[in-house]
Parts: C-alpha cells; structure tokens; sequence
C-alpha cells in the first residue's frame, strides 16, 4: 500500500502565530485532504534535550549538549524525510529559511516531490524569473514539485504527485 505521508518543512514552529497555522490550519488540512503530516515540531525528545542543555552553565557541558541536541533533531528529520512520499514547504518571508532550503534539497535528493507554498507578496527571487531562491527553486522543479501560491493548491498538487492508497 503506497504511504501518504508528507513531511512539512517550514520554519513555522518558531513563532507563537507560525505554531497557531500550522496546528489548526496547515497540518488539518493535509490530515482532511487525506496525508498523514509528519512534522518535525513535534518531537518531545527534542524539546527536552534542548530545555536540558539550556538550563546548564555557559561552558563546555552545555555545548556538548546543544551539539547533542542538534545532531538528534537533524538525524530525525532525515529519517523522516527519507520516509515520506512527498515534503510540503513553506517559501514564505524575506527569504526562505535555511533548513527548509536544506531540507528541500535533501528531499530532491531522495527523489521525494516538493510541493512550496509561497503566499508572501515580497519578492525574494534572483530575478523576475525565480519566486524565491533561484536553487530553491530548481530542487523543487527537479523533484516533480512545484511552486504555488496557496494551501489548497498545495493540497491539490500534492494529490497530484502522491498516489491514491488502493481501496
């Protein structure tokens, strides 16, 4: 049975308003268009080992932690992009957040379609012929992504690059 997985990737859960989105909005739309969202916000281990290495002493401790903490959460995000069957990114701001751009670029790498949603009015391309980030762009299009401009666009190319589980 083909997996519906999509993984997001945004930097979304780094602001109160970018958390309320993706939790009442974003992530209910994947689940009611039926994908099973995996999101790397939600990650308990991750939270703990990072409240843990912040309340230590500045100093070589507290480093190790943090390296510990970072190589964890980046391995768990791998893993989980080379289990989904497509990656939802979120292009918005002034310039595309530098682990969505990382993860976009490992998801092409897996050979996993990147569908970026990009609702900002801003111009943050190279030129006029590129939305946002001209090698953003070109892993989202190698991938069989896409770049739109809404949530049920997304929705709707998604559905398109994700197969139907068999009835």
């Amino acid at each position: 049975m083909p997996s519906r997985e999509v993984y997001v990737a945004g930097p979304l859960g780094f602001s109160a308003p970018g958390r309320h989105y993706l939790d009442t909005i974003l992530l209910p739309a994947l689940q009611s268009a039926g994908f099973a969202p995996l999101n790397p916000w939600e990650d308990p281990d991750a939270a703990a080992m990072l409240k843990a290495a912040d309340a230590l002493a500045p100093g070589v401790e507290r480093h190790r932690a943090f390296e510990r903490a970072n190589g964890a959460i980046g391995e768990r995000n791998a893993r989980l992009i080379r289990a989904c069957t497509a990656v939802l990114a979120v292009l918005d701001g002034s310039d595309v957040d530098s682990g969505t751009a990382s993860e976009i670029g490992y998801a092409a790498a897996y050979h996993r379609p990147v569908v970026g949603i990009r609702s900002d009015l801003r111009l943050a391309g190279d030129n006029e012929a590129a939305v946002v980030n001209l090698q953003v762009v070109y892993f989202i299009a190698e991938s069989g992504g896409r770049i739109v401009a809404s949530l049920e666009d997304a929705l709707a190319t998604l559905r398109a690059v994700v197969p139907e589980r068999p009835s």
